[in-house]
C-alpha cells in the first residue's frame, strides 16, 4: 500500500496513548488539495470533534497557495468534515462520551487511488511521569541498538 505523506504529526505519539487507528477521508477546496500536493499543512495542534453527530478535524492548518483567488480562499485552520461510515462513528462517539478519550488526527497523506485521507485514531492522554518513561525506554533501545551495531 504505497502512500505518498503530506504531514505527520509527532507531538500525538508524544502526548497520547494509541489505542485504536482508523482511516478517514477529508473534505476540502480544490485550492486546499493543490496545496496539500505542496505538503503546505501542518497538524501539531490538531484535534477531532464531533459538531451535530459529524466528525470534524479542528485546528489542522492548510495553508494558501500564492495562485489562490482570494475570493476561494478558505481559512487555514477551519473545521473541516471528516468522512466516515456510520458505524465508526457511532463506535468513535460511544468512546468519546463514554470513556472520555480523545480522537487525534496522526498522519495525512494521499492513498493510491490519490485521494487525500487523514488517519486518526482514539487516544488516551499522558501524564508528564508517562512521557518521561517512553522517553527513557526509547532512550535504551536506541542505545542498545548501536552497542549490537558496533558489535557486529
Amino acid at each position: 500500500m504505497p502512500i505518498n505523506l503530506i504531514a505527520k504529526n509527532k507531538k500525538a505519539y508524544h502526548d497520547y496513548e494509541i489505542l485504536e487507528k482508523f482511516e478517514a477521508g477529508i473534505v476540502l477546496q480544490g485550492s486546499e488539495v493543490k496545496a496539500l500536493r505542496a505538503k503546505r499543512s501542518n497538524l501539531s495542534d490538531a484535534f477531532c470533534r464531533f459538531i451535530q453527530g459529524e466528525l470534524h478535524l479542528m485546528n489542522a492548518h492548510i495553508a494558501h497557495l500564492d495562485t489562490t483567488n482570494a475570493n476561494y480562499a478558505r481559512d487555514t485552520r477551519s473545521p473541516r468534515k471528516l468522512l466516515l461510515h456510520k458505524k465508526e462513528l457511532d463506535k468513535l462517539f460511544e468512546k468519546v462520551q463514554k470513556d472520555g478519550l480523545t480522537i487525534v488526527p496522526l498522519m495525512l497523506y494521499f492513498n493510491e487511488r490519490n485521494y487525500v485521507k487523514v488517519s486518526i485514531a482514539v487516544a488516551k492522554g499522558k501524564q508528564l511521569h508517562d512521557k518521561r518513561e517512553t522517553m527513557k525506554r526509547k532512550t535504551q533501545l536506541r542505545e542498545a541498538a548501536q552497542a549490537m551495531k558496533q558489535y557486529k
